[in-house]
């Protein structure tokens, strides 16, 4: 592959990206009064705000489990990279208001070129902004190929990366958010990383063209920038997923890609069998910076 393939693919990658984790149109939201903030995980998850499509996931991402072995406490920093259109986002963030904590939102980097990035990350901006009561103050940053710090040096105690590294492999900018998690946490703090996870034991597809990607390779682009890995879960495990369809992980829900991208949806395409898998495969990862540096 030339490298102005490479190029054009991640530019076409990236923009697919924007309109959700996985390229799917955010659900329309309403912004009900908050109620007295949720103080518990498991009132998060179960709050109002939460859309019907959104909570229909909650099967397949087990959101209170995930997020509990991820180490998420009351009044925590916590950055979340490519919160897209804020599925976790609406869980994390009105929990960690109500306990004092702090969320860092690394959104899409401003690019002219990434008209439809652009239009989710402030829509993203404009609802958490207009619900304060609820969100509490959101600090909105971003990461990307040129970004700077997603939020300040060594003040998070956990990061997330959330069904987003297949996208940042297609981009090439992989390492870089691993090492901005880095130096965004505290010694000691905790990276928790979930991601469509290949068969494994061949080589890895650096640039994840199925939008699966390979566990190992994952240990070992955290271990470069100089995590450890502390445990994996099989939390968001799937059996069922046989990993060989026809339009990549993008074939199961919630995208349900009928076509090739870019091309129309085909409506004579079958969904069914893919429908029956459910979404993906995910490996659930949590790593940790050392409490102290090697010299």
């Amino acid at each position: 592959m030339t490298r102005a393939l490479v190029l054009s693919r991640r530019s076409m990658l990236l923009g697919a990206a924007a309109l959700s984790a996985c390229g799917r149109k955010p659900p329309a939201r309403s912004e009900p009064e908050a109620p007295a903030g949720p103080v518990t995980l498991e009132a998060a998850v179960a709050g109002a705000w939460r859309t019907p499509e959104d909570r229909a996931r909650d099967a397949f991402r087990h959101p209170v489990e995930s997020l509990k072995f991820w180490g998420l406490k009351p009044g925590q920093t916590v950055v979340e990279f490519w919160p897209g259109a804020g599925w976790y986002t609406d869980i994390i963030a009105p929990f960690l208001a109500a306990t004092g904590g702090r969320l860092y939102a690394a959104h899409f980097e401003p690019d002219p070129a990434d008209t439809a990035g652009a239009v989710v990350a402030e829509a993203f901006r404009r609802r958490i902004n207009a619900n304060p009561k609820l969100y509490g103050q959101v600090q909105v940053t971003a990461f990307g190929r040129t970004s700077g710090e997603v939020a300040p040096a060594g003040s998070a105690d956990l990061v997330l990366f959330l069904r987003n590294l297949h996208n940042w492999m297609a981009a090439g900018i992989a390492e870089k958010a691993f090492r901005d998690a880095f130096a965004a946490l505290k010694p000691g703090g905790a990276l928790g990383v979930e991601e469509h996870r290949a068969r494994g034991g061949g080589v890895p597809d650096v640039l994840a063209t199925d939008g699966y990607v390979e566990q190992a390779y994952v240990v070992k682009l955290a271990q470069e920038a100089g995590f450890q890995l502390a445990q994996a879960s099989e939390i968001n495990a799937n059996p069922k997923d046989t990993r060989d369809h026809p339009f990549g992980v993008w074939t199961l829900p919630p995208v349900r890609r009928s076509s090739p991208r870019g091309q129309p949806d085909n409506p004579e395409f079958d969904h069914a069998k893919y429908d029956a898998i459910g979404e993906s495969d995910r490996m659930t990862l949590r790593f940790v910076k050392p409490a102290t540096q090697q010299s």
